[in-house]
């Protein structure tokens, strides 16, 4: 069916219809088309100085801790992010506040007009929109979160200052291959010979190495220029050859992605005072990132999606069990995509309970797979529902006061129980 083109005074919600079928694919690599449409509306450098970021994992937490910081040093921030849980606006944030619709029909409407014959995916479409809000709003710094690898992605059409790579996993294997070297080698494509990278995974593919090398891009990474130490449950230390803090307060995003982005600025142009990161860190967190919604029992919502994230995730859950000794079943509420590790995931996952959904949509994966693999992992009690909220409901039912429900496995997942809970 024709979705009819909207215009100025078209909502949101036609608009957004009429993106996801304006291009045949939902993703096309190639910064051509993007870039062309960029440039007639003078979008290549939407403020005088640019983050980006990307990474397997930890590219969100990493974006707001340094949104947080440099909001701290009384610079104003723009910040690019996907995707979104609730509202399509959330993707971006101008000085910590959530973009209007408004604001991004404006978006939209320009970018139509300017676009002509050029088709742009959904995606192409949502970072442009971003880019012109970020001009029209005369920021300091704008963060801009990689969307899927990096070279090919259309946040690399913006030369970054500080590029960013967080972590380095296998996921999206059908766009960047099967390997951490060629994982590595697409992500360090935001490399630039002017700029700075920084690397915060610890074990750094010789790729990324060597595209830093190949294009004249000076590097800094973990446990080579910079590292960090957790002193105890309430403090930690950051070191780099250029600063050092000592007892900083322990921030509600993984500590690894809090050094990253200290790492990023420590080696960046940017003047900021040891007090400024200090409420940076205290003020950072994300909504659907270990995020408690319930005490009794404990609901925990999580987008962990891939083995690294579930990893992460096993970690803070048995760091719990071991701060609060009386703690009951875990249960767990999950739905995945069909095009993620969905095998190594749920095996990297420790739980009693476990509440199979499925999602819908072309990516969508049904919840009988998720039981199989289950199973076959020696993992029992194991049930399936039609969809996520009606397994978020029994696990709610069944669960006893001092249980933790964890939902996690995709934003969809995550976003799907927030849903219901907000209206």
């Amino acid at each position: 069916m024709q979705v009819e083109k909207p215009n100025a005074q078209s909502d949101l919600s036609a608009w957004l219809c009429y993106l996801e079928q304006l291009h045949p694919s939902t993703i096309e690599l190639g910064l051509k088309r993007v870039k062309t449409v960029a440039q007639r509306l003078n979008l290549l450098k939407p403020a005088p100085y640019i983050f980006t970021v990307a990474g397997t994992n930890g590219k969100g937490t990493t974006c707001k801790t340094l949104e947080m910081m440099l909001l701290a040093a009384n610079l104003h921030v723009g910040v690019y992010s996907s995707p979104h849980l609730l509202r399509y606006t959330e993707r971006v944030r101008i000085d910590n506040q959530e973009s209007t619709e408004q604001q991004t029909i404006d978006a939209f409407t320009h970018i139509e007009n300017a676009r002509g014959e050029i088709l742009l995916t959904y995606f192409e479409y949502a970072t442009l929109a971003a880019l012109y809000q970020f001009k029209q709003a005369k920021l300091d710094v704008v963060i801009l979160e990689v969307g899927l690898g990096g070279r090919l992605d259309a946040t690399n059409i913006v030369d970054a200052d500080v590029a960013i790579v967080t972590t380095i996993g296998i996921d999206h294997v059908d766009y960047l291959g099967s390997t951490r070297e060629s994982i590595g080698r697409e992500k360090a494509g935001i490399f630039k010979s002017k700029s700075i990278a920084i690397v915060g995974e610890p074990d750094i593919p010789i790729s990324i190495l060597d595209t830093a090398k190949s294009v004249n891009c000076p590097i800094h990474y973990i446990n080579y220029d910079w590292s960090y130490e957790q002193k105890n449950k309430d403090k930690w230390d950051f070191y780099s050859s250029r600063h050092q803090y000592q007892s900083l307060p322990i921030p509600n995003v993984p500590l690894a992605n809090a050094a990253t982005a200290i790492a990023a600025l420590s080696y960046s142009s940017i003047q900021i005072e040891e007090r400024q990161i200090r409420e940076g860190l205290l003020n950072s967190n994300l909504v659907g990132r270990f995020q408690i919604i319930n005490t009794e029992p404990l609901v925990i919502i999580d987008v962990a999606h891939n083995p690294h994230a579930a990893d992460y995730l096993t970690k803070q859950l048995a760091l719990l069990h071991s701060e609060k000794k009386h703690l009951g079943k875990v249960r767990f509420v999950i739905a995945m995509l069909k095009d993620k590790d969905i095998k190594s995931t749920l095996s990297t996952l420790k739980g009693d309970v476990w509440y199979c959904a499925s999602l819908y949509g072309e990516r969508g994966c049904r919840s009988e797979v998720l039981k199989q693999y289950l199973i076959e992992d020696n993992k029992l009690n194991v049930s399936t529902f039609d969809n996520v909220f009606d397994a978020y409901q029994m696990a709610l039912q069944e669960a006893r006061k001092d249980d933790i429900i964890v939902v996690c496995g995709s934003f969809h997942t995550v976003s799907n129980v927030l849903a219901e809970l907000a209206d």
